[in-house]
Formats: structure tokens, sequence, C-alpha cells
């Protein structure tokens, strides 16, 4: 079983950043599509961001490119998620999900589709405007 373990949320102000970390308790080179979701109160899951850790392919949903950053390192199986300019409409549960594909448009499908098998308990981001 794999388990994601995310932590790094809090409250900031509009225009301010934070960073978030995903911990992975199995090889993110074998589970090497990673994924991060975010839930606003009454709101459906939505995407967020992902990466194709094999060659490092990184993806983003429309309302965060350009202020959201992922990353990865293989060494302590850990994502990241660089929040900037944050607005109030970030705010939410952030989660993290996990899961083994054989190639890059696998992972860009299961991101869209939200089909993951290994989801955190997510960590809360709280924008104030």
């Amino acid at each position: 079983q794999v388990r994601t373990t995310e932590s790094g949320g809090g409250s900031v102000q509009a225009g301010g950043s934070l960073r978030l970390s995903c911990q992975v308790s199995a090889d993110i080179a074998t589970n090497n599509c990673i994924g991060w979701f975010r839930q606003a109160p009454g709101k459906e899951r939505e995407k967020v961001a992902a990466v194709y850790t094999y060659i490092g392919s990184r993806y983003y949903a429309d309302s965060v490119k350009e202020r959201f950053t992922i990353s990865h390192d293989i060494t302590t199986s850990t994502i990241y998620l660089d929040m900037n300019a944050l607005k109030a409409e970030d705010t939410g549960k952030y989660y993290c999900a996990a899961k083994a594909v054989s190639q890059v448009g696998r992972c860009v499908i299961a991101w869209s589709r939200l089909e993951f098998p290994y989801w955190g308990q997510g960590t809360q981001v709280t924008v104030s405007s």
C-alpha cells in the first residue's frame, strides 16, 4: 500500500506564497505519476498540477499556470508544489495522489480524470483577500 502525506498548508494573504510537500511512502521512480488536486467547500475536487517523474514532464491547470510550480526529489520521494501570487479562489484542501503508469499519456489521462489509487488526507490552504 502506497501512502502519500501532504504538509505545508496554512493561512496567507492574497499575493502571498506557500510551499506544499507530499511525502510518498514508496519509490516515485516506480509510482511515477504524481498529481496535486484541491477541493474547495461545496465544490468538486479539481486537478492542479502533475508530474511524470520518469521524464520530468509537468502539467498545470489553466487557473494556476505561471503561478504554481510542481517539482520532485527522487532521492527522498518528495513532491513539492510552490504556490505564488495566491488568490482567494486558491483556498481549499490540497491533496497529493500517486500511481504507477507505463507512459506519460496515461499520467495525463489519470490526472485529468482524477483516477489515482493512492490519496493523502490533504492539507488546508486558506487565502484571505
